[in-house]
């Protein structure tokens, strides 16, 4: 009896199995004999074994043999999304873009378009957000363009949208991200995508969250959670379970939260979402740290640190660090605590560089780029017009030259002052490529100083420094125009200019201008934007490898009536000691903007009665062996040639 009790389910369930693999064998059958293109026709007879890897594969293999494009492309999506929600990324991207590819051959846009917005999902949960934003807008383009969009079409503009908007959480960009939410809701809404609500709910409340409107955020929780009960969906119920966690916490509700959070730890082990795993023990720690329980804390969040490293999840490595560095804190293990800080920092430091400067960097050697290539197209039908109008001019002398002596003569006059007219023009063209090439520059520098304050949304920091910076740019856009500028004009663009950089020095720097009384700053011209590149080097190569007592002086004063002298004094390193450190770096990068001034500044001396001078002195203490700083002297004529003619 006891050996009929055993072997009794065992036969039961092995037949059971034998008439599960013959209704998969039949429905593989007639799809593979019906081949239908649309998603909608393929899913219907596929849903059922969605969440079966091995018949997934083996409906690959089948499609592959049979050259089914569509069914294949269909099923290597589904099983990416598989091993995407076990957090095996890499090997979940590679199945999308094939998927992608198949869907390109096939000439199918549904296919493309989930494809496309799959592989821009694994990416945006790796936090590699540029290519994830590249995707989602490619999958968004090419669904915009359909006139008549099928149902999954729309479907995947929500998606589209929904990823962008999440995009947009990790920038810190709240209100964007909820506007692509919005757009998300009112398609979802129309389909009665219960699934869709539920995903835009939950994010709108975490942008409310984070903008610190804890009763919005745990109401649009609240709502999210509704619609995955709706539709029973337990790794739903983890997401919402842990949000809702989170904002207990912030009002101190600690109790609730912990009974939440364990809630959602006690599903998402039966799941194994790893994501999500680690995101539930990290939660639980901190509640219970909030609790005074720093045994059963400690535990916890070093859980979920370990799974997060596991899986390469930095932003739950960087959340484990923070609460372990409080946890090492309260504990009285300053040592520990300090360790865990600094990783957490480190890696916070590489995400946001990863997230935002990266991006940053391409736009803007994106638009770099384009302004260079229209300049070399103007220049080229610049050039044209030239070689054009010497040849006509060529051929006028020719003539002419048959004719009488005199007019031949007055060809020749005409004909070197047209020549002696496109030289000057030449040289200006080549004034305004120098300042031309400064500007980019000028700019990326500055965005790169206040991108801290829009990541990390301190609102009065970020919008007093973005305040300075739009002033900044139009100085910079009118500098652009103009050839040249007022002393006042560029003193007041440095003290701008300073103002941005020291947030990258934390407002470590001292700057200081003195002019003296004697002298009328508005009306001495000096070429535009022409102390920057002093003041970026004593910032970068002098001050930048100081620990404190930071300081620029830039004076302005007169030791003789035709030349105005700017010094720029910084208390820094000194030249040698900067030299020693950039030698010892491995990238070593080659700055022109000491030579482009130069250049500039020669071509702007042509019309004055002296020449520019630019001295650099190193300063040293008493002892004569100790740097204690460098100072520039640029001296710049004020008297031109026609000034002394009159």
């Amino acid at each position: 009896m006891l050996l009929c009790g055993l072997m009794c389910p065992l036969g039961s369930g092995a037949q059971d199995d034998k008439d599960q693999n013959t209704v998969f064998k039949t429905a593989v059958d007639q799809l593979l004999a019906n081949t239908p293109r649309d998603y909608t026709s393929i899913n219907d007879v596929l849903y059922p074994y969605r969440g079966d890897s091995i018949k997934l594969k083996q409906f690959i293999s089948k499609a592959k043999n049979e050259n089914y494009l569509e069914g294949e492309s269909y099923a290597l999506n589904v099983l990416g999304v598989l091993y995407r929600n076990i957090s095996q990324y890499e090997r979940s991207i590679k199945l999308h873009k094939k998927a992608r590819e198949l869907a390109q051959v096939a000439d199918n846009v549904e296919l493309r378009v989930i494809s496309l917005n799959n592989v821009g999902v694994a990416y945006r949960r790796m936090n590699l957000v540029k290519p994830a934003l590249d995707f989602h807008t490619k999958a968004l383009d090419i669904s915009s363009a359909l006139k008549n969009p099928s149902q999954e079409i729309q479907h995947n503009i929500a998606v589209s949208h929904n990823s962008i908007g999440n995009i947009y959480l990790v920038l810190e960009q709240y209100d964007l991200a909820m506007k692509q939410f919005q757009k998300s809701l009112i398609i979802e809404k129309k389909e009665g995508n219960q699934l869709g609500l539920a995903i835009n709910y939950q994010n709108i409340g975490y942008a409310y969250e984070q903008k610190g409107d804890l009763e919005n955020a745990l109401r649009n929780y609240k709502l999210s959670l509704d619609f995955n009960n709706q539709i029973n969906s337990n790794l739903g119920r983890v997401i919402c379970y842990n949000s809702i966690g989170a904002v207990y916490i912030k009002q101190k509700k600690y109790i609730d939260a912990k009974m939440i959070i364990e809630k959602a730890l006690e599903k998402v082990l039966i799941i194994g979402d790893q994501f999500y795993v680690a995101e539930s023990y990290i939660n639980l720690g901190w509640v219970q740290e909030e609790m005074g329980q720093l045994e059963a804390s400690e535990r916890n969040l070093n859980k979920g640190l370990n799974i997060a490293k596991a899986h390469n999840l930095n932003f739950y490595i960087v959340e484990a660090g923070k609460h372990l560095s409080d946890l090492y804190a309260k504990k009285g293990n300053y040592e520990l605590a300090l360790q865990h800080f600094t990783e957490a920092i480190t890696i916070e430091k590489n995400i946001n560089n990863d997230r935002n400067l990266r991006y940053v960097n391409d736009v803007i050697i994106q638009y770099e780029n384009e302004v260079k290539n229209r300049e070399i197209k103007a220049l080229a039908n610049e050039n044209e017009l030239v070689k054009f109008k010497l040849e006509r001019n060529k051929t006028i002398f020719w003539y002419s030259i048959l004719g009488l002596a005199i007019i031949a003569a007055s060809l020749i006059a005409v004909y070197r002052n047209r020549q002696l007219q496109q030289e000057k023009q030449i040289l200006t063209l080549e004034q305004d490529m120098l300042r031309n090439q400064m500007n980019p520059h000028f700019i990326f520098n500055s965005l790169n100083s206040i991108k801290l304050y829009i990541i990390n949304n301190e609102k009065e920091n970020a919008v007093y420094y973005l305040n300075k910076f739009s002033k900044l740019i139009r100085k910079i856009l009118v500098a652009s125009t103009e050839k040249e500028t007022t002393l006042a004009d560029e003193l007041d663009t440095m003290q701008l200019y300073m103002t941005i950089e020291n947030i990258r020095f934390d407002d470590q720097i001292l700057f200081n201008i003195k002019v003296e009384d004697t002298i009328n700053t508005a009306s001495i011209k000096i070429p535009s934007l022409i102390l920057q590149p002093f003041l970026e080097n004593a910032l970068w190569h002098g001050l930048s490898s100081k620990a404190d007592d930071k300081k620029i002086k830039l004076h302005v004063y007169r030791t003789s009536e035709d030349m105005v002298d700017i010094a720029i004094t910084d208390n820094g390193i000194g030249r040698k000691e900067a030299a020693k450190i950039k030698s010892g770096k491995y990238l070593k990068r080659k700055s022109m903007g000491i030579a482009i001034t130069k250049a500039r500044l020669a071509n702007f001396s042509k019309s004055y009665t002296e020449d520019y001078q630019i001295n650099i002195e190193d300063l040293y203490d008493n002892s004569g062996n100790k740097a204690i700083g460098t100072r520039i002297l640029v001296r710049i004529p004020t008297r031109t040639t026609a000034m002394r003619t009159a």
